[in-house]
């Protein structure tokens, strides 16, 4: 069976995670998957395919004779898809021979065009595979499960020689929670990759340093007729807090290695206001100077407006994971060995997000990221081509076979 349809099986199981939730894993749904792919995995010939409480898929494929002591390698996708756009009832549109030309999405009214995403040209001749436009499609990250149990297939169908291969498929990495209960002692693996990048010939070692930033802004609300010098608008204090962030470091101005402040989510009123904001920058003295550039504002306002009008708390969500990744840098090597083989040249543009792989390499798993041979992710317009998928499969077994 090739990739590809093994992700059209997968991606009409609704596994979507829900970052209102505060159980684990955040949607129950994602069981679903779970269980299909442990009956899948122990189909294949990995006999200790499990599912732990929180959805954690496990199994190992045991080395073969003669490769005992080689290094333990695992595998890491995630089953859930993300929250951004409706993930249920997804029904794939899949294009043979594609034109390269633009693609009407069902009956939706949505076209994925080439002038939106210029890539499709070079994707002439390949089978597409689309949504209807309804949907996100979920090859984030299906199509990184599809592959790793379609390179187990191969392996186990020709017999090839390897030492031992770890598996895992995790729960509410969209959310930010995909590695909170990785078992990485029970995994077993020296390092791992996570199969959950875009284009084929992709290996991703650096990502951005991330934080969460919540201020609350406390108004003073009294009648507007008799307000001067007395009211305190939270919802422009709220306002005067983003006119004090650099305007030209946003998502919208930046690309490559440039950091931004990223306004997620703000509302208010006179008497109470709210922003919710991301931070991000690869490296790491910026980053920390980013927070404390946010803290220096809260100083500011308070001394401005009265101590106590703006308050802010920051919450870490995960680092650099180039850190750890370059003290075992083999992990890389081998990858790019594997990709180079194709005929690919690997593609190693620093990630401007984070994967699960960011947060298990700070706990001792060292874990760069592979493309699966998507695109466009989290919307209507997300697409993949079975062929990516193909090349995905062989740089898997590329990986294996160094």
């Amino acid at each position: 069976m090739r990739a590809y349809e093994r992700l059209l099986n997968y991606v009409t199981v609704h596994t979507q995670s829900d970052p209102e939730s505060t159980t684990v894993p955040t949607t129950s749904c994602q069981f679903d998957l779970a269980h299909k792919l442990v009956a899948e995995m122990k189909e294949l010939g990995i006999e200790d395919a499990r599912v732990d409480d929180k959805c954690y898929v496990y199994g190992t494929l045991p080395a073969t004779a003669g490769c005992e002591n080689k290094k333990k390698i695992g595998f890491i996708a995630h089953m859930d898809t993300a929250p951004d756009f409706n993930g249920e009832g997804v029904k794939p549109q899949v294009i043979e021979n594609y034109d390269g030309g633009d693609v009407v999405l069902g009956n939706s009214g949505k076209v994925l065009t080439v002038e939106n995403f210029p890539h499709l040209i070079g994707l002439k001749g390949r089978t597409l595979i689309t949504t209807d436009g309804r949907t996100l499609l979920g090859s984030d990250d299906k199509s990184g499960i599809a592959e790793i149990l379609t390179a187990v297939e191969i392996i186990q169908r020709d017999k090839l020689p390897h030492g031992t291969i770890c598996i895992g498929f995790t729960p509410d990495e969209e959310v930010g929670a995909g590695a909170d209960y990785f078992d990485v002692e029970a995994f077993g693996a020296d390092y791992a990759y996570t199969l959950d990048g875009g284009e084929e010939g992709e290996i991703v070692y650096e990502n951005f340093n991330a934080s969460e930033a919540n201020f609350t802004v406390h108004g003073f609300n009294v009648h507007p007729g008799s307000a001067k010098n007395t009211m305190i608008n939270a919802q422009l204090v709220a306002m005067e807090i983003n006119g004090l962030l650099p305007g030209c470091e946003t998502p919208a101005q930046t690309e490559g290695y440039e950091g931004f402040f990223h306004l997620c989510e703000m509302e208010g009123n006179v008497e109470r206001a709210t922003l919710q904001y991301i931070v991000r920058d690869h490296d790491m003295g910026t980053f920390r100077r980013r927070e404390d550039m946010l803290r220096h504002i809260v100083k500011v306002l308070n001394e401005k407006y009265g101590e106590g009008t703006v308050e802010l708390s920051i919450r870490e969500q995960y680092l650099n994971m180039k850190e750890k990744v370059e003290e075992c840098f083999e992990v890389v090597e081998k990858a790019e060995a594997a990709i180079k083989e194709l005929g690919i040249e690997p593609i190693t543009l620093p990630e401007r997000g984070g994967t699960d792989g960011a947060r298990l390499s700070f706990m001792g798993l060292p874990c760069p990221n592979l493309g699966t041979g998507g695109y466009a992710f989290h919307g209507p317009y997300e697409h993949v081509t079975a062929e990516g998928m193909d090349k995905a499969v062989e740089v898997i077994l590329g990986i294996i076979k160094a």
